[in-house]
């Protein structure tokens, strides 16, 4: 069901995409295969991460079981203990990135070109907003909630993390160079141990969100802004949990749950 659940989630964007770029075609609305408007590319990367929440959602119903935010990760750990892995794992991928560009030399990315960041000041919030909250959101739902989980059930966490990586490395051939989708891959497959580790996906979500913020600032050449932009995308990502915890999307995690999921942790 893991590479179902992608392959699932890759048509529904593709569907989707269809249903916005269409009307904006009879709009007028100039698309080709070298260019689409930047609101047209934010609403299809939008459609996109909505659409990999919603496979994830449909292959856990196939299961016959009652589909809850705790089955994909969206439960509390112990906050300091978390951030210290988390931090871990964005230091250890900032370094081997840093490593692979010194041998490599992987060109500019293009994405926020594509998203208009430099054509106006709307265009560059929504595009952070994007990048730096909705998108690390969706993402770790899909990859560590769901097929992570789905796979490590099969073959076990190595190779479960191992091919989850790649799966993540190669969704984004699209929007980063190809000599990029290595570091990517290993990425995730660094947020799959996280998640091993804490038991929770909020950790995933924050490591995805603080790397994005960088990134995002480092294409933009910002200075100081990159840590405000950090601070505002896991403020808004909170603000976002909380929310759904107090419409009851997000609900306390069972205590049988809870007990199974601290013995498997204490056997690993």
């Amino acid at each position: 069901m893991a590479p179902a659940a992608l392959v699932v989630g890759l048509v529904l964007a593709a569907v989707g995409g269809l249903l916005v770029d269409v009307p904006a075609l009879a709009l007028g609305a100039h698309v080709s295969s070298s260019h689409i408007p930047p609101g047209l590319a934010i609403a299809d990367t939008v459609v996109q991460d909505a659409a990999f929440v919603l496979a994830s959602v449909f292959f856990a119903q196939l299961g016959a079981r009652t589909v809850s935010a705790s089955m994909f990760g969206l439960r509390p750990t112990k906050p300091a203990r978390a951030a210290r892995l988390a931090i871990a794992t964005l230091l250890a991928f900032l370094l081997f990135s840093l490593i692979w560009a010194a041998l490599f030399n992987p060109g500019k990315e293009k994405l926020l070109e594509q998203l208009g960041t430099n054509e106006s000041t709307a265009l560059l919030l929504l595009s952070a907003a994007l990048t730096c909250v909705i998108a690390p959101i969706c993402e770790e739902f899909l990859f560590r909630g769901f097929i992570f989980t789905a796979l490590r059930n099969w073959r076990g966490v190595w190779p479960a993390a191992i091919l989850s990586g790649l799966l993540f490395g190669a969704v984004h051939a699209g929007s980063a160079p190809a000599v990029d989708l290595v570091p990517l891959a290993g990425l995730g497959f660094g947020l799959c141990l996280l998640y091993r580790a804490t038991g929770s996906l909020y950790p995933c979500i924050a490591a995805h969100s603080l790397n994005n913020s960088l990134a995002f600032g480092s294409l933009e050449n910002w200075g100081w802004q990159i840590p405000v932009l950090m601070a505002a995308s896991l403020a808004s990502i909170g603000l976002l949990a909380l929310a759904l915890i107090r419409a009851g999307v997000i609900a306390p995690e069972p205590p049988a749950a809870a007990a199974e999921r601290l013995t498997v942790a204490s056997d690993g």
